[in-house]
């Protein structure tokens, strides 16, 4: 079978939602990094299937085996990449997790009451939980962590009329932080013990069982012979890998390195080659049965099952894949790309009979997620089956080595996700703890009113800004807490609201001025990185639109099942005419008059009226004739 390349082999890493710096390690320490992720991998397959753990003690372990992890591999800097402290810093931070484990039935028996060495282990705690994040995905995250306690200790007492806080003691901000189910081993870190752990496990052994060559070989005997046909295939390749990857990053980076240049010898431009790659990748957290970390917290909060939301995505996700690929078609004809050489590209009987068992995991992960099995139980039989599955074909039968390379890889990819959701509990915790989400949500009840379209631009606008600095899960989780209940407050159902903001918390991947999946795509393609993410951002304009039609529309057939199918297919035209208006071609070269009529026309397809969405096909069919019949005045 094929050999993945080592997760230590490389100086960069891409298996969480940003790039970081990676320490490259040899001898010893990387024996103690593989055999202690291996043992990560195991504990977190044992504690979700056949163990019985207390869930504060899990997210204990949970939190020390990533630490331990962290440490070894992200320097301080780039510049400082000694190990020594390190070490230490790895060791200090098990020692935090075992004293919770150890002394927290000491702390229930004096009620509730902290010792001074009890505040002195949550205190590390939470300095290290921070000092990891920052090493692994950047100032930002920490640095917001750190304006949230300190508002609640200190300066919100100075801050005027509703944002005002009396503020809390130092003791009770420890011990909310440590030992309470709201702060660093709460909730979200029971999200990313159990569900996330679990998924990014199952992705790990599809990467290495040699899943992800065989979607890009089937991608491109599918779709190779069409105009367009390999920016076609990247968007139907980097949704299913984006999908198993988790991160939009990491599939741009590992996919991208085939697609954008294929996508370049074929004629396509550095700049939208790059783009559709990016904009491909970002929706991978969209598309069902495996979506991003934060579908797993969506669950876990609104208490709607997950069947239930991987369920409701499909359409939109198709929705959202499909608009990319009306600008690849467009952009195809437009530039007279003409298909691949068939020489090029392995026959899909071919494809199909050397990798078809790699559909069988996905499909028995479907059917236990079906059956009402647990996610995490789903996933855990799905790796189970991925081993057994390889076994179909000699070229890519996993062996021993080949699975405990999986469970480090496994380890590995789940580190900088991890840590990013541990330190979210911090800001969870005091959003919890000081109100700080009632507030926000009065603020936007004040600004938009009763007008449900303002509160969503309010919360488009606020997810911009933070994916400027924060990773999409992390961003999802904020205004999650922040802005759901005033989305809810306004009319919009739980489900609708919560997959709104899950959404809107993709667009820092493709929209300028910080967006990781396109700067990254830019890399590749050799492109200019802002113009490849204005690129982007036209190219994903379905990632905005669409969540419109959740708070409008029945499209997550949440009403009457035929007009949420009408809406879709209606929605996609109106996808198609926006995209013809950004390329200013259809059939032909379109003159000025003729984009501004598709543009009313994409607003007929997509307002929630049926008769106008008549009208608007109506318009559309015109236009189509005429541009057929008519001869061109150019």
């Amino acid at each position: 079978m094929s050999e993945p390349r080592s997760p230590l082999s490389t100086d960069e890493d891409i298996s969480g939602e940003v790039i970081t710096s990676r320490r490259h390690l040899t001898g010893f320490p990387a024996q103690t990094v593989t055999v202690v992720a291996i043992a990560v991998s195991l504990f977190h397959v044992w504690s979700n299937t056949i163990g019985v753990l207390p869930e504060l003690h899990r997210n204990a372990l949970h939190f020390a085996g990533l630490l331990f992890l962290g440490f070894l591999l992200y320097p301080p800097t780039s510049r400082v990449r000694g190990l020594a402290l390190d070490v230490f810093l790895a060791f200090v931070a098990v020692g935090t997790a075992l004293y919770l484990i150890f002394f927290e039935e000491a702390l229930h028996a004096r009620n509730q009451i902290p010792l001074g060495r009890d505040l002195v282990a949550a205190a590390v705690a939470v300095v290290l939980i921070l000092e990891i994040t920052r090493r692994t995905t950047g100032w930002f995250i920490p640095s917001l962590a750190v304006v949230f306690l300190t508002y609640a200790l200190f300066w919100g007492r100075w801050v005027t009329g509703t944002w005002h806080f009396p503020g809390v003691s130092l003791t009770r901000m420890l011990y909310r932080m440590y030992f309470a189910p709201d702060g660093i081993f709460g909730t979200i870190a029971t999200v990313s013990s159990t569900f996330v752990a679990l998924f990014v496990l199952f992705g790990a052994f599809l990467l290495r069982s040699g899943a992800g060559e065989f979607i890009m070989k089937f991608a491109l005997a599918l779709l190779g012979r069409n105009v367009g046909g390999p920016a076609k295939m990247a968007v139907f390749a980097s949704g299913l890998l984006g999908s198993i990857s988790g991160s939009a990053v990491a599939n741009t980076v590992g996919s991208g390195s085939l697609t954008i240049p294929m996508m370049k010898r074929t004629g396509f431009q550095p700049t939208f080659a790059a783009a559709v790659e990016a904009s491909a990748s970002t929706g991978g957290q969209l598309m069902p049965p495996i979506m991003g970390a934060g579908a797993f917290i969506m669950s876990q909060w609104t208490q709607i099952p997950y069947l239930t939301i991987v369920a409701v995505s499909i359409v939109p996700a198709m929705m959202y894949f499909v608009s990319v690929t009306f600008f690849v078609h467009l952009r195809a004809r437009k530039r007279n790309i003409l298909p691949m050489d068939p020489d090029e590209i392995t026959p899909l009987k071919t494809v199909l009979k050397e990798g078809w068992h790699f559909l069988i995991p996905l499909a028995i992960l479907v059917l236990l997620l079906v059956e009402g099995f647990t996610p995490t139980y789903a996933a855990a039989a799905g790796c189970v089956s991925i081993v057994a599955a390889s076994w179909l074909n000699k070229q890519t039968r996993m062996g021993v080595r080949d699975i405990l390379a999986a469970l480090e890889l496994g380890a590995l990819n789940l580190v900088s996700t991890g840590v990013i959701l541990l330190c979210a509990g911090i800001i969870v915790g005091v959003v919890l703890l000081v109100g700080i989400g009632i507030k926000f949500s009065l603020l936007i009840g004040a600004l938009a009113g009763s007008h449900l379209i303002l509160a969503i631009a309010l919360v488009a606008i606020a997810s911009l800004i933070l994916g400027m600095g924060l990773p999409v899960t992390a961003s999802y989780i904020v205004l999650a807490v922040l802005a759901a209940p005033a989305l809810t407050s306004l009319g919009l159902g739980i489900l609708a609201a919560h997959l709104l903001i899950f959404w809107y918390s993709q667009d820092a991947n493709v929209t300028p001025p910080v967006c990781l999946a396109a700067y990254s795509a830019a890399g590749i393609a050799g492109s200019h990185p802002v113009r490849t993410g204005f690129e982007s951002w036209k190219i994903a304009k379905g990632l905005y639109i669409i969540p419109l039609l959740f708070c409008y529309t029945p499209l997550l057939f949440q009403g009457d099942p035929l007009w949420a199918i009408e809406t879709a297919v209606s929605g996609t035209a109106g996808l198609l005419a926006f995209a013809i208006v950004f390329e200013g071609f259809h059939l032909r070269h379109l003159s000025i008059p003729y984009r501004a009529i598709f543009a009313v026309t994409a607003v007929l397809l997509l307002w929630p009226l049926p008769w106008l969405h008549l009208a608007g096909w109506t318009t559309f069919g015109v236009l189509t004739l005429v541009q057929r019949t008519v001869p061109s005045s150019t």
